[in-house]
């Protein structure tokens, strides 16, 4: 779904990056790597630990914390007790981390028109 205005468009998230997954004991990490350099200031404000804790609220998760890699244009999620006790004591059928990041990677996301050009998928 993309919705427009003059100056910005909605895109998902995964117009504009892509994701790596991992998960510990009921902690989840979810990378996300921009797609091109270009991207990387939108990335930075508006996938916020707010804004992850806003996606996750159906989880609950405890603690939202991310990290940044300017260098990569990359980011860290860390998502604290999100798990349902773990891969190993939940009963939920894959609830771990490789699920999870489709979540995020919904997140709607608005994007100044003029860098539509470096987003993945169909052009606008």
């Amino acid at each position: 779904m993309t919705s427009a205005t003059a100056s910005t468009i909605t895109v998902p998230l995964y117009r504009l990056a892509h994701s790596r997954t991992g998960d510990k004991g009921n902690r989840s990490n979810i990378s996300v790597i921009a797609w091109h350099p270009a991207l990387w200031n939108v990335l930075v404000d508006q996938v916020t630990e707010a804004a992850v804790t806003r996606q996750f609220a159906l989880r609950q998760p405890r603690q939202v914390t991310r990290y940044l890699l300017p260098q990569l244009q990359a980011m860290n999620i860390v998502l604290d007790d999100v798990l349902d006790g773990g891969v190993n004591d939940s009963l939920n059928l894959d609830s771990h981390g490789k699920a999870l990041s489709y979540l995020l990677l919904d997140l709607p996301i608005q994007v100044p028109a003029a860098l539509a050009l470096h987003l993945a998928g169909p052009p606008m």
